[in-house]
């Protein structure tokens, strides 16, 4: 029996590319992105609507058995990653945290209670490994690099959460390595060789972790090839 599996920023590189491999796989999918208008439309800096994408799973009678929160926020704008201290921009760093943290957070407030209490089911979210605390060895990058760490912490969170009513769920971050979409373009010259992944590779790697982990891994923070990444 196939599952029902949500995209969320499925107009985006690697949400495009998990839909795609999704559906290959023989899941229903459903893909919620910022540039879909109507039903389908979800800004994650607007929680109304990502209240009404709730609804219109609702509505339809769509029980998702997996949510996957494909965005991200590294550079807009003209704004990108600060080097240093001097180039810290209060309003860029909020930004940053609305898109990667606070956004993911919302979706699982209003698409958790949707899914199902007492069976499998997974929530992910697009982590980052340059959001580990323990891994961080250049510095930089302030804002993108908070907003993922919180990010990893509001997983936990949920997964402690969700995990009291559903003994199956699996509430995870997911770091895709560095893909071959827009939101890497201006770094991909420090890449080794080798190491930037088509999309639907990374899709691919990313849908295999997470049908290899278990309940007892909720929480975590897992890397395109199943590896665990410590906070």
């Amino acid at each position: 029996m196939s599952r029902h599996t949500v995209i969320i920023g499925a107009s985006g590189g690697i949400g495009a590319a998990l839909a795609r491999q999704a559906q290959a796989r023989g899941d229903q999918v459903t893909g919620f992105a910022r540039s879909y208008d109507g039903p389908l439309h979800l800004d994650l800096e607007d929680e109304s609507s990502i209240a009404d994408a709730a609804a219109y799973l609702r509505e339809q009678e769509i029980v998702p058995e997996c949510v996957i929160v494909a965005t991200g926020l590294l550079h807009a704008d003209g704004k990108g990653p600060e080097k240093s201290l001097k180039g810290i921009d209060p309003v860029w760093m909020a930004r940053n945290f609305a898109v990667n943290t606070i956004g993911p957070a919302l979706v699982a407030k209003h698409f958790v209670p949707l899914m199902p209490r007492k069976a499998p089911a997974h929530f992910a979210a697009i982590g980052a490994r340059v959001g580990s605390i323990s891994d961080n060895r250049l510095g930089g990058w302030y804002g993108y690099r908070a907003a993922k760490a919180a990010l990893h912490m509001t997983i936990r969170n949920i997964a402690i959460e969700w995990g009291r009513r559903n003994d199956q769920a699996i509430c995870v971050a997911l770091h895709p390595g560095t893909v071959d979409t827009a939101l890497s373009q201006p770094f991909q010259g420090n890449v080794a060789e080798g190491r930037l992944f088509d999309a639907d590779h990374s899709a691919s790697c990313l849908l295999d972790a997470l049908a290899g982990l278990s309940a007892a891994d909720s929480g975590g923070i897992f890397a395109f090839d199943g590896s665990a990444i410590q906070p």
